[in-house]
């Protein structure tokens, strides 16, 4: 469907409205998560934390409970289960780069303080579905 006609050169084209990026995508899910782990009664720490190097990885929230823990949350949006889903995306290699950024946060931003309780959590969102999976994955 032709949303948008644009006038170039005097000359009337037609013009395909611009598909979402995976990344828009993302950002979008990423805002969704937030917003329900805020109302649960998280606060937000960090957002989409990147560690470099070969074999790096990201961490998509950083979260604290009131009681002072420390949640990475890995967030999934997928348009529906095909394919497994957005729970079945987040492969071992996967937990191993999350595992390994949140280290590297922990080191960067305690240091030698002693560190709070940590969890690694899962928020999919599939078909316009929240879910939340706490201590979805361990650090072993």
């Amino acid at each position: 469907m032709w949303k948008r006609i644009r006038v170039f050169f005097g000359e009337a084209k037609a013009q395909q409205p611009k598909p979402k990026t995976t990344k828009a995508i993302g950002d979008a899910g990423e805002d969704l998560a937030m917003a329900h782990l805020q109302a649960a009664g998280l606060t937000l720490v960090a957002r989409n934390i990147k560690t470099k190097g070969r074999g790096g990885g990201e961490l998509d929230l950083v979260m604290q409970q009131p009681d002072g823990a420390l949640v990475f949350v890995e967030v999934r949006a997928r348009a529906s289960s095909s394919s497994g889903g957005a729970a079945a995306s987040i492969t071992q290699a996967k937990q191993r780069r999350v595992v390994l950024a949140a280290r590297h946060y922990l080191q960067q931003r305690y240091g030698a303080r002693p560190l709070p309780t940590c969890r690694f959590d899962v928020v999919t969102i599939e078909a316009n579905k929240l879910t939340w999976i706490k201590a979805a994955f361990d650090a072993d």
